[in-house]
């Protein structure tokens, strides 16, 4: 095969991973015209269209999900070749794309950055964090972080942080209003935060007592897709909220905040960084997960 094919189809594959050219190009460190441009030469020299196109959305022909059926295998191959001269080298290198929630990110990545960066210069470090839900292997990711109810069935997972909290809160002067729940039934009587995942459904509290496990659905005014608008809205005394623990300490010790119905409210959740079961581990995923994971006890 010519180089020049090869190369466009690297970027035909990486557009159809985005559904987006623009996403494609800063992905290749491309212009998004270098990349229109690799994927109208593929066109023209397959005779087909590999893309339906509109202003606002870029979606697959059936000729395209068919060469990208056909293509992938083959890519994988490349990219596992071109990994495997990395054993040859005297230290890791690559890009390394890490997709976590915000916990996640200030808990684990952040105080690793440094020691990383510092211990293997070869590599890029692209970080992204949110509280949606991500299917790493879909949207291009080498290694996710979340907490280990969320971790998909099929991933190696790997502790990164000890089991955490979840608590009940709210502001003094909401409990002062609206008075304070014995139990989780009470929470019916209650304006919570409501937590939506990306696909539209919400999250449904998690407690526990004892051997009785609850799933409630809370309701409320507000509903985010992130901790960080649920902890402002708690602490202005508008909702109360369910969240880690170590988060709330500091506003908790100087009473702006108010644990409730904390014998609901076991300790029960980890953090884990998980990959893909099938996948060879790049180098650059084989030293992080290395240097991340909890030491064994």
């Amino acid at each position: 095969m010519q180089l020049d094919n090869l190369s466009h189809l690297a970027v035909f594959a990486s557009v159809a991973r985005h559904g987006s050219f623009r996403k494609a190009a800063a992905e290749l460190a491309l212009s998004a015209s270098a990349v229109s441009y690799a994927v109208r030469t593929l066109e023209d020299r397959l005779g087909v269209g590999l893309f339906n196109r509109t202003t606002r959305s870029v979606a697959l022909t059936e000729a395209g999900k068919h060469l990208l059926e056909r293509l992938q295998p083959a890519l994988g191959g490349v990219n596992l070749a071109l990994e495997e001269m990395n054993l040859f080298r005297a230290s890791p290198s690559g890009t390394l794309r890490i997709n976590s929630s915000r916990d996640a990110a200030v808990m684990v990545i952040g105080p690793l950055i440094q020691r990383y960066l510092a211990a293997y210069p070869d590599i890029t470090l692209e970080v992204v964090s949110d509280d949606g839900m991500v299917d790493i292997v879909e949207r291009g990711f080498d290694l996710g972080i979340r907490y280990e109810e969320h971790v998909p069935e099929d991933m190696i997972a790997v502790p990164v942080w000890p089991a955490q909290r979840f608590v009940v809160v709210g502001a003094p002067e909401y409990f002062a209003r609206h008075g304070v729940p014995q139990h989780p039934d009470d929470l019916a009587h209650h304006n919570c935060v409501r937590y939506r995942f990306p696909r539209g459904n919400f999250y449904k509290w998690e407690l526990a007592k004892g051997d009785v496990k609850l799933e409630v659905d809370v309701p409320g005014r507000l509903s985010v897709g992130d901790s960080e608008l649920a902890l402002r809205a708690t602490l202005d005394g508008v909702v109360i909220t369910f969240l880690p623990e170590y988060r709330l300490l500091p506003h908790i010790e100087a009473g702006r905040l108010v644990r409730v119905l904390e014998d609901w409210c076991p300790l029960n959740t980890a953090l884990m960084m998980y990959y893909p079961r099938q996948r060879r581990m790049s180098s650059a995923l084989r030293a992080f997960v290395d240097m991340a994971r909890l030491p064994a006890i």
